[in-house]
């Protein structure tokens, strides 16, 4: 399978890196065991030395923190706790100065409960923002507050119903996500013309762009009375799936164009916008991201994060490395000759990619490591860092169930412990799986908390800091960090690597990945074996020997590839 090239014009994003940092766990700057932006401002130059492009800001708006600041009680000012606006522009400044941009979180689907227009909105059924919410009365027959009276059955992301009931007017407001959450009605033009005035707000103050969260939940399946409809029922519970109502619903194309139209048309700028988009699929995706459709420049897919998903992201299932090709490079293909890629391991919402996809024992740790660093990086599409991963950070060694502190770990710890599930099963669930595993503050050093902090973090350091730290790794060319910046260096300097073709090789190999990219003549064969088993690459890839190594994980690179070894090989 040989993809062609996608177009000759290339967008300043295709040759990026972008660094994700989730800024309660970065840096903290005055010693309140919270990262803040004073942090990241003290941290700027490990990222201009990494060698990133876009430094991607998760949530710091005021929020009543219920999931961690993606419940956002004012869309247009600092929560405290981070900092303030002063900072948010002096990091703008630091940033462009070294050649960098900004792109910050964009939640839209939901705000916090807290925020003024909810407050409005749930003060009167006669409110005139009433209509800015999904509010909806019990089912017909049912009695507010009966057992099933939920307008809907579906099931919230964070367990539970989707469906809050407030008592004084009687009805239900909807929530996919925690009850503290509720979600916007786009369906309602003057909540959708309040979110691009504040995306120009951003814009005008320096921003450089939008990760935008959940965005393809936006637009919900809305029957010609106003009514949702249930959704098939899920194994084992009293509760349904609305996936099928709110997912790319009947007029998500039509809302983010309306979006580009109001927010970035006709603007000066180098812009990037990316959707986050659960369920989306390869044929979605391309309609996202065709440039002629002016909607997003691309997409976060989750396909292949759930391919060690059994009934839910808690029943874990061995990850079988064939499948995870199948997926990349469908995705490759898919999207080769219209739109673009995201690519990534791991994020504020995913356990560490060391832990999951590689091998974190101590003697595969750096290698895995950076095999899969290379593997990403080497994909067509833009690849994002999430902060630790350049350092090989991994899971952290929980021991109980009180050591969590997400919100999505502790629902899920206290249905599955009432259902009859047994503590020692859930701990192994969440230990596995997480997202407190991405949240772990970033290891600086190996000082008592890590660099991080003067005061107690807000969350356990992981123990194994005192060895894996930025540190230890800064002036170690054999380190996870110096891999990093080889191949950021690589992307910037080889137009092959952003916009070359994707050839996938040995596709139904177990263990080794191997796949070409091509361009005016250059063609670089990757080759990364995802295993413990040594294979002999005379027998599986002859041209790979005599080939000039461009970049390896591994010195002294001979005729067999060593367990998690990668090589970027030039043919």
């Amino acid at each position: 399978m040989t993809v062609p090239p996608q177009h000759s014009g290339e967008a300043w994003w295709t040759r990026a890196v972008v660094y994700q940092v989730y800024p309660r766990s970065f840096m903290d700057s005055n010693g309140d065991g919270i990262g803040d932006l004073g942090g990241i401002l003290q941290r700027l130059d490990h990222l201009a030395d990494l060698g990133v492009d876009v430094l991607w800001l998760s949530p710091v708006y005021p929020s009543p923190q219920a999931d961690n600041g993606y419940d956002i009680s004012d869309y247009q000012d600092i929560d405290p706790l981070f900092g303030s606006l002063a900072q948010l522009d002096e990091l703008i400044a630091a940033l462009h100065a070294r050649g960098m941009k900004l792109l910050m979180d964009l939640v839209v689907n939901h705000t916090s409960d807290a925020h003024p227009w909810f407050v409005e909105s749930r003060s009167s059924k006669d409110s005139p923002k009433r209509d800015w919410y999904w509010w909806r009365p019990p089912r017909p027959g049912m009695a507010a507050g009966d057992p099933g009276a939920e307008p809907t059955n579906w099931q919230s992301f964070f367990s539970g119903p989707v469906w809050q009931l407030d008592e004084a007017s009687g009805e239900y407001y909807l929530h996919l996500f925690d009850r503290r959450q509720p979600d916007l009605n786009w369906e309602n033009p003057q909540v959708r013309h309040a979110v691009y005035e504040m995306m120009r707000w951003w814009l005008d103050r320096g921003v450089d762009g939008f990760r935008m969260d959940v965005i393809n939940m936006i637009s919900k399946d809305v029957a010609p009375d106003g009514s949702l409809r249930d959704g098939p029922p899920l194994p084992g519970s009293s509760l349904g799936s609305g996936f099928g109502s709110f997912l790319c619903g009947p007029r998500i194309h039509e809302f983010l164009q309306e979006m580009h139209r109001e927010v970035f048309a006709g603007r000066n700028g180098a812009f990037l916008t990316v959707g986050e988009m659960p369920g989306v699929t390869v044929e979605q995706a391309r309609l996202f991201t065709d440039p002629a459709r002016a909607e997003v420049d691309m997409v976060f897919q989750f396909e292949h994060v759930g391919l060690d998903h059994g009934t839910s992201k808690w029943d874990v299932h061995p990850l079988r490395m064939r499948d995870l090709k199948a997926s990349f490079g469908r995705w490759q293909a898919g999207l080769a000759d219209v739109g673009w890629n995201s690519l990534y391991w791991d994020n504020h919402d995913q356990p560490r990619a060391v832990s999951r996809f590689g091998d974190d024992s101590p003697e595969f740790r750096r290698d895995s490591a950076t095999c899969l660093a290379t593997l990403l990086h080497l994909h067509r599409g833009t690849p994002y860092v999430y902060q630790g991963q350049e350092l090989g950070m991994a899971n952290y060694p929980f021991r109980s169930l009180e050591e969590f502190a997400d919100v999505e770990s502790l629902n899920h710890s206290v249905q599955a412990v009432s259902a009859g599930a047994h503590a020692d099963e859930v701990l192994a669930a969440l230990r596995t799986m997480s997202r407190d595993n991405a949240r772990t503050p970033v290891q600086w050093d190996a000082s008592p908390h890590a660099g991080f902090t003067t005061g107690t973090p807000w969350l356990a350091v992981n123990p194994d800091h005192v060895e894996w730290n930025a540190d230890a790794q800064r002036t170690d060319p054999s380190s996870v960090l110096a891999h990093y910046r080889r191949l950021h260096a690589l992307r910037h300097e080889l137009p092959v690597v952003a916009m070359g073709d994707f050839g996938m090789l040995l596709a139904e190999h177990e263990h080794v990945y191997a796949f070409t990219r091509s361009l005016d003549g250059v063609t670089l064969l990757v080759v990364c074996n995802l295993s413990r088993t040594p294979y002999g690459l005379a027998t599986l890839l002859p041209e790979a020997i005599g080939a000039d190594l461009v970049l390896g994980n591994l010195p002294d690179a001979g005729d067999e590839l060593r367990p998690w070894e990668a090589r970027v090989l030039r043919l």
